[in-house]
């Protein structure tokens, strides 16, 4: 395979638990020079989404000069050590998710959140927590993956919605098609209700952006469902999503995470701040439907966008 290519093999990656990062009692204290080595491995998570991601991250670095690897391991638990440990070099991240996820590992489940609306705040809270583990926050591009709410294009058009606090002066009673945690967590019903005054009357336990809740709202059942804001499937069905207009969602935009000391010089920076500098959240819901929809493979769908974008030769 060309050495401009990524190597486009996907594996499982089985880890046990290891010594990470910096060791405890030295944590906060990482003074060592980034380092830039020319042979990396870039992680993904084993979505579309996070597959896409991690095929333009190695095409840029190739591009660059460096050669990759790809390898997926679709579980939190074991990529973040692998992170640390230098086994995994690069991997895209969501701001306030893994600060969030950061947190609990540093500070317990109970630990209040880090992540919130602000990104910067986000940031700041994200890389204090990675630093101490070795690993680099890079800059958050334009594009980001946060829970969104949609509803059917008729039901928007005839009540003259297009952000969720539209909905919320409205008055109208809604049912929402989401998954039971809804009932409780922030982002969703008691948010809805305490930040945008919408009636939410109830939930249907369909899950988050599955085709089921996505049926419920387009056959008028449901009103209303809880997905994401890069969903690939929403005009399939019929849905638009209500703008956030007063920020209920956490900042979870796209950030690539690095070792530091493996790839956390300024070559690494620089090549996947091009991708940040173009890449926005509409970009990734038609890349993500080209694979999930049209059934593309990742590697040529991100091939082409780099390419149509003007940062692949």
């Amino acid at each position: 395979m060309s050495g401009r290519r990524a190597l486009t093999a996907v594996v499982l990656l089985v880890l046990t638990a290891c010594t990470t990062g910096p060791s405890l009692e030295n944590r906060g204290q990482v003074t060592a020079s980034p380092g830039d080595s020319r042979h990396l491995t870039i992680g993904s998570a084993g979505f579309t989404e996070s597959d896409l991601l991690a095929q333009m991250y190695a095409l840029l670095l190739n591009q660059a000069g460096y050669k990759t690897a790809l390898l997926t391991v679709a579980n939190r638990e074991l990529y973040e050590p692998a992170l640390e440990s230098g086994q995994i070099d690069v991997v895209p991240e969501y701001a306030a998710t893994f600060a969030d996820w950061l947190n609990a590992k540093a500070h317990g489940a109970d630990a209040p959140p880090a992540g919130s609306p602000d990104l910067g705040a986000t940031m700041r809270a994200l890389r204090e927590l990675a630093a101490p583990r070795g690993l680099t926050v890079l800059d958050p591009g334009r594009a980001v993956d946060q829970n969104a709410f949609a509803v059917s294009r008729s039901y928007a058009r005839r009540h003259g919605l297009k952000t969720l606090g539209d909905l919320g002066a409205s008055g109208l009673k809604v049912r929402l098609a989401a998954g039971d945690e809804c009932v409780r967590r922030p982002y969703c019903a008691p948010g809805l209700r305490k930040t945008y005054g919408i009636d939410v009357t109830g939930i249907d336990p369909k899950g988050v952006g599955t085709t089921q809740a996505k049926q419920a709202v387009r056959s008028g059942r449901d009103q209303m469902v809880l997905t994401t804001t890069t969903d690939a499937t929403l005009d399939a069905f019929g849905l638009v999503l209500l703008a956030d207009d007063r920020h209920l969602q956490n900042a979870d935009y796209v950030v690539p995470v690095v070792n530091r000391a493996r790839a956390g010089g300024t070559g690494v920076t620089k090549v996947l701040g091009r991708l940040n500098d173009v890449l926005t959240t509409a970009d990734l819901a038609s890349l993500n439907r080209q694979v999930d929809s049209w059934r593309r493979l990742p590697s040529d769908v991100a091939r082409t966008y780099l390419r149509d974008k003007g940062l692949l030769k």
